[in-house]
């Protein structure tokens, strides 16, 4: 799902991203998951198109189960707001 994030962020799909490319993909959904609860902020993209995102404030520790539930709830609200942007949901 963080790769499909990722893409969806990016904007644009190639064929054969590398293997940087989706660790850079997967990176850049997690900053864009947790934007919302102000751990990140988008500062704008590169000149190939790349978002960029900074770090303001850590995400506290939690364990493995903790790290997972948490990136699920982030990944659900994105598709919800995702939805709501393009007028999907019903009202």
């Amino acid at each position: 799902m963080l790769f499909l994030i990722g893409v969806q962020e990016l904007g644009r799909w190639k064929e054969g991203f590398t293997k940087e490319e989706k660790q850079d993909l997967m990176h850049i959904a997690v900053c864009r998951l947790f934007v919302n609860d102000g751990h990140y902020e988008f500062v704008g993209r590169d000149d190939e198109g790349w978002p960029h995102y900074e770090l303001t404030s850590k995400i506290a520790p939690q364990d493995l189960t903790g790290q997972e539930q948490l990136l699920k709830a982030r990944i659900v609200t994105y598709f919800k707001e995702l939805e709501a942007e393009e007028g999907l949901l019903d009202s």
